[in-house]
């Protein structure tokens, strides 16, 4: 039974583009395979137990004859699947337990789960495939159109699979590129079995927030960036639907994830030094502008504004500042989503990817920066915890003294220093003390990044209502009224002031007691 490493490159496209597909030079010259009718029928108990172990099993019909396809997966990834199949031919529509006992599926495969394994769902896709060589590379690309059926719903499928046959993983992403500049396609976020199981839940594509980063101790620096980055870039890519659709929370979780995407370039800034790293950031910190705005009205609206209705200077006034702040609150999620919707974030995920993938960070030959690439990521990820947590306590020591820049950049330092945290948590041998010790240290830390927070929202808050009170003082008609407005904005100005002493006091006390904090590393 075959067992080799897939890697694939998945991108959806919009249906009514596929008429565009002619227009691609490489398969004008092309003979494409006969076209094939694919039934594909996925199985796990009613629990998901198979999903819950990063597992799937199908069986498919292809022209009368049925293949079992046992695949597991080491963590969501944008895209790009690096993940084990188990292939075997089976009699009929129904799982062949014997033949995945040499699978990861063996340890699950007791007599309870035989019997209660059951069809989920199935995708129903005709398939047009394309032999390809790119350079030295044979590339099979694939056009799957059709749906995705369970529980007596359905959702359309339209998309591209790139599988790197033989050769380099290079000439996959350029022949993506290529594809790109021509159709408007955008790395997939989901597998046909993710689709599955959304369907069954009735998912709506809702906001996604960040999983665990699976390292270990045997990785190396390089592969910890890419297990890191990928995990981020995903978060990024899954929620272009909520982000699209104005939904504040997916702005939320998409900003998360463009930070943890970022903090892991800072993180691992030795390995990526170059210009070509430089252009991703400067692409992200496009994002995060286009992001921010959404973020930080929405924040403002729901703990100032709508807080303060119910007070004493609540009134017309008030409400007329409210709905101003919903309305331009609104107007930043437009922003939001046409910033998501447009050409230059497709590409951005698509560069992302490649840059993660094969990089120039990834095939630099200099002897330093192989070196950097194969070190125990334990060892790298030490020193980087160990030299942010002292700058921390540097600047710690005189939080009281900082000044609002300074108080920003501590703050950012926190930040960064809890996300190392959770990216490098496998890295090291586990213990019950380094795990007390380690839970400890993620709980000081985040107290302390909260008290931070709060600080710049205040920040931040004040000068959203500061806007307002100069807007409304500056127009000359209605005066009385608007005087009462930008009165009413001070007034929220002023609430938000009055709590920056006891946050200020907060913060230093979490940050007393993050300083008798051990570290977990060593």
């Amino acid at each position: 039974m075959a067992q080799p490493e897939e890697i694939e490159l998945k991108l959806d496209v919009p249906s009514d583009q596929i008429d565009q597909l002619d227009r691609l030079p490489f398969l004008k010259r092309t003979k494409p395979d006969k076209s094939k009718a694919l039934v594909s029928v996925y199985f796990d108990t009613a629990k998901q137990k198979l999903r819950r172990n990063g597992s799937s099993l199908r069986v498919r019909r292809v022209n009368g004859y049925y293949v079992q396809t046992v695949k597991r997966r080491g963590g969501r990834s944008v895209g790009l699947f690096e993940r084990n199949e188990w292939e075997c031919d089976v009699a009929d529509g129904r799982p062949d337990f014997d033949a995945a006992l040499d699978t990861p599926l063996a340890p699950l495969l007791n007599k309870k789960l035989r019997r209660n394994l059951k069809p989920l769902f199935e995708t129903r896709v005709r398939r047009r495939s394309y032999p390809l060589r790119k350079h030295d590379s044979e590339i099979e690309l694939t056009l799957d159109r059709g749906k995705v059926v369970a529980a007596g719903r359905s959702s359309p499928l339209c998309e591209f699979e790139l599988e790197l046959k033989k050769g380099k993983a290079a000439d996959l992403f350029e022949l993506a590129g290529a594809i790109g500049k021509v159709l408007p396609v955008a790395l997939a976020s989901k597998s046909k079995a993710g689709r599955g199981y959304d369907l069954i839940a009735k998912a709506d594509g809702g906001p996604v927030d960040c999983e665990p980063i699976a390292l270990t101790a045997d990785v190396t620096w390089a592969r910890a960036f890419r297990i890191v980055a990928r995990a981020s870039l995903y978060q990024i890519a899954a929620n272009e639907n909520p982000v699209r659709r104005g939904d504040a929370e997916g702005v939320h979780q998409m900003r998360i994830g463009v930070r943890r995407l970022r903090t892991a370039i800072s993180l691992f800034k030795d390995l990526l030094a170059d210009a070509q790293t430089e252009a991703m950031k400067s692409e992200l910190k496009w994002l995060t502008g286009e992001l921010g705005p959404a973020r930080e009205l929405d924040v403002f609206v729901k703990r100032v504004v709508n807080q303060s209705k119910d007070g004493k200077a609540s009134g017309a006034s008030l409400g007329a500042v409210a709905a101003d702040f919903s309305k331009r609150r609104g107007q930043a999620l437009e922003r939001a989503a046409e910033a998501v919707a447009s050409a230059r974030f497709r590409q951005l995920v698509l560069d992302a990817a490649t840059w993660i993938a094969i990089g120039e960070w990834a095939r630099n030959e200099n002897e330093l920066k192989s070196s950097m690439r194969e070190r125990p990521v334990a060892d790298a990820a030490s020193e980087e915890l160990s030299r942010r947590t002292k700058k921390i306590h540097k600047q710690g020591r005189h939080l009281a003294e900082l000044d609002a820049q300074h108080l920003h950049r501590l703050r950012i330092r926190v930040k960064k220093l809890r996300y190392a945290t959770e990216f490098f948590a496998g890295a090291f041998p586990f213990t019950k003390k380094s795990a007390r010790r380690r839970t400890k240290f993620v709980v000081k830390l985040k107290a302390m990044q909260d008290a931070l927070g709060d600080i710049n929202d205040i920040r931040v808050h004040e000068g959203l209502a500061k806007q307002t009170i100069k807007s409304q003082a500056g127009v000359r008609k209605q005066r009385d009224r608007r005087a009462r407005r930008a009165f009413a904005a001070g007034r929220l100005s002023g609430r938000e002031a009055a709590r920056f002493a006891s946050v200020m006091k907060e913060a230093e006390r979490a940050y007393a007691a993050f300083a008798k904090t051990a570290s977990f590393w060593s």
